[in-house]
C-alpha cells in the first residue's frame, strides 16, 4: 500500500479558511496531511499532522521545507489548490520524486499568452489575443483585433486587472488598470489585448488522470457590471444539459496545454451558442465551486485532486442529482462596513460566511481594489434544480442586512 500522507502547499489566514477550508477537511478524511504554508497554522491544525512555514514563492525555502517534511514522513504526493503556487508545487514534487505535471506545463497554464498559442496550434476555439508591453503596442493590437477588447494580465487570476475597453478613448485608463494587476505576475508581467467574447460565461470542472479528462460539472456564472469581470454568483446543476456540449472543448483545452493529471477549472464563453475558451486554471475552482459540485453531484473534487496527485484513480461517480448556488456579497460602493448580518435562517441555506468585520474598509475595482478588498462574504443555497437554488439564493440575499458608509 502506498503512503497515505500528502503534502499540501497553500495560503494561510481567514480568506484561506473561508474559501479552501472545505478542501483540507475533505482530504483529511482520507489522508494524513502535512502542510507548507507562509504563516503559522491556526484553523488548519485540526486537519493536519505536521507543517513547515515557508514562502512558496521562495524556491529554496520551499525546497527546504519539502525536504524536511519528506524526512519526517513517507509522502505519496504533493498538491495545491492555490493558483499562485502551481508552478512552484510542480517543481517541488519533481525534486521530491513524486507524481506531477512538469513545471513547464504549469507555466503554460499560468501564462495566458502561451496558453492562447497552444490553443490555436491544437485547434481549440479561443479568443484572438496579442501581447502588449506598452500603451502604444496595446493601441496597435486593439486596432488589429477591433473594439470592444479585453485587457488582462498574462499571469494573474480572480479577475484581477481584467477590464473591457469599448473605445480608443478608454484605452489609456484601461491599460493602466491591467498593467497594475500584471505587475505581481510571476510567469509574466505583460498585458494581453484580447477579443471580447460576447456571450454567457461558464466554467467546466474537470478531473484529468493519466491523460484522460472527465468533465464532472458545468458552473453557470453571473458577472457584475461592466467594464469589470467580477463574478458575483455561480450555480451548479447536476442535470445541466450544457455539460455534454462544453465537455469536449474543455478536454481539448486541457490536452493542448499538455496537462496529464489533476483537477482543472476551465472557463469559457458561449458565443452564438458555441463554446470559446477564456482560460484553463490547472486547479480547483475558487469561490467554493468545488463545494457546490459536491452538493449537487456528490463528486468530491478535493479528494479527487489528492488521489490524482498520489497517482491513484479518482472516484468520479455521481451520487446526487441536485443543484447548488453561491451568491457573493459585494457593496454597491467603496467605504467602511458598518453592518452585516442575516436576519433569518432557512433549511435550504447551506451556509453563510462573512470575511469582513464591521469597521473594515471595502474598496471596489473601480476605486483601485479587487475581490479581496471588496467582498464581504457569501451565502450558499441548495435546491432540486438550478432555478430552485437560484431563487432561494435571491430570497436569502433579501434577508441580508449590509450597510456601508461611503468613503
Amino acid at each position: 500500500m502506498p503512503s497515505r500522507t500528502i503534502l499540501v502547499t497553500t495560503t494561510s489566514g481567514s480568506e484561506a479558511q473561508a474559501y479552501r477550508g472545505y478542501c483540507l477537511e475533505s482530504v483529511a478524511a482520507s489522508y494524513d496531511i502535512v502542510l507548507i504554508t507562509p504563516g503559522e497554522p491556526t484553523w488548519e491544525k485540526e486537519f493536519i499532522s505536521d507543517f513547515e512555514i515557508a514562502d512558496p514563492d521562495d524556491a529554496e525555502a520551499l525546497a527546504q521545507a519539502g525536504r524536511a517534511l519528506a524526512d519526517r514522513h513517507q509522502l505519496a504526493g504533493v498538491v495545491t489548490w492555490t493558483e499562485w503556487y502551481l508552478t512552484q508545487t510542480a517543481r517541488l514534487a519533481r525534486r521530491l520524486g513524486l507524481p506531477t505535471n512538469s513545471p513547464e506545463v504549469m507555466e503554460a497554464a499560468r501564462n495566458k499568452a502561451t496558453a492562447r498559442t497552444l490553443f490555436a496550434r491544437h485547434g481549440v476555439p479561443s479568443a484572438s489575443s496579442m501581447t502588449a508591453r506598452t500603451l502604444l503596442e496595446a493601441a496597435l493590437a486593439a486596432e488589429t483585433i477591433g473594439y470592444p477588447i479585453v485587457l488582462k494580465p498574462a499571469a494573474r487570476a480572480a479577475s484581477i486587472g481584467v477590464i473591457r475597453v469599448d473605445r480608443v478613448e478608454e484605452l489609456p485608463a484601461g491599460f493602466e488598470f491591467a498593467s497594475a494587476g500584471a505587475r505581481d505576475g510571476i510567469e509574466s508581467t505583460h498585458v494581453l489585448v484580447e477579443e471580447f467574447l460576447d456571450g454567457p460565461e461558464v466554467s467546466v470542472e474537470c478531473v484529468t488522470y493519466r491523460g484522460h479528462t472527465t468533465a464532472v460539472a458545468v458552473t453557470r456564472k453571473t458577472l457584475g457590471d461592466p467594464p469589470f469581470f467580477e463574478e458575483v454568483a455561480h450555480c451548479v446543476d447536476a442535470a445541466d444539459p450544457m455539460l455534454a456540449q462544453v465537455a469536449p472543448v474543455a478536454a481539448a483545452a486541457v490536452k493542448a496545454l499538455g496537462i496529464t493529471d489533476g483537477v482543472q477549472h476551465v472557463e469559457m464563453r458561449l458565443v452564438n451558442g458555441r463554446p470559446r475558451l477564456v482560460e484553463v486554471n490547472a486547479r480547483l475552482g475558487g469561490d467554493m465551486i468545488g463545494h457546490l459540485v459536491r452538493l449537487a453531484t456528490g463528486v468530491d473534487l478535493p479528494r479527487a485532486a489528492a488521489d490524482v496527485a498520489c497517482g491513484l484513480a479518482p472516484d468520479l461517480t455521481s451520487t446526487r442529482s441536485r443543484a447548488a448556488a453561491i451568491r457573493l456579497v459585494y457593496p454597491a460602493y467603496s467605504g467602511t462596513l458598518t453592518e452585516r448580518r442575516l436576519d433569518d435562517t432557512f433549511p435550504w441555506l447551506e451556509r453563510v460566511s462573512f470575511q469582513r468585520e464591521v469597521g473594515d474598509r471595502l474598496v471596489l475595482p473601480q476605486d483601485g481594489g479587487d475581490m479581496f478588498t471588496a467582498r464581504i462574504g457569501y451565502l450558499i443555497t441548495t435546491g432540486a434544480n438550478a432555478a430552485d437554488a437560484q431563487a432561494r439564493s435571491t430570497e436569502a440575499y433579501r434577508h441580508l442586512a449590509v450597510q456601508v458608509t461611503p468613503a
